[in-house]
């Protein structure tokens, strides 16, 4: 029986973060989701189980609402840098769960580094 789409973004998504945890124990954690019409983001804290900050596109003040394209992506991943120098955290590892790192994934970690985080 052939693996659904769900099924295979699942296992991708698990295999991923997994393989992520094991070498960056101790960092914080940026996690993107991305959907059909938003692509969001958070930085996490594994060890204390908190979200320190996150940006998403459905922010009115971004200016972004209702789009979901390159440039948006690149917004809400100048909007994270910004908001996580802010919480303190300038070091930190990407998790870009089950999805390819590509387009939109790419612009928004793209952004996100030249705003100041490294990772």
């Amino acid at each position: 029986m052939a693996n659904s789409k769900r099924t295979l973004f699942l296992k991708r998504r698990l295999r991923v973060r997994n393989k992520l945890r094991k070498v960056n124990a101790g960092r914080v954690r940026l996690s993107v989701h991305r959907s059909n019409k938003n692509i969001s983001v958070q930085l996490i804290d594994d060890v204390r189980g908190v979200t320190l900050a996150s940006a998403s596109s459905l922010e009115k003040d971004l200016g972004i609402v209702g789009k979901n394209n390159v440039e948006a992506a690149a917004k809400v991943g100048a909007a994270i840098a910004e908001r996580a120098k802010k919480a303190g955290v300038e070091d930190c590892y990407f998790d870009r769960g089950g999805f390819l790192f590509h387009g939109k994934v790419k612009a928004l970690a793209d952004a996100a580094r030249e705003g100041g985080l490294k990772f």
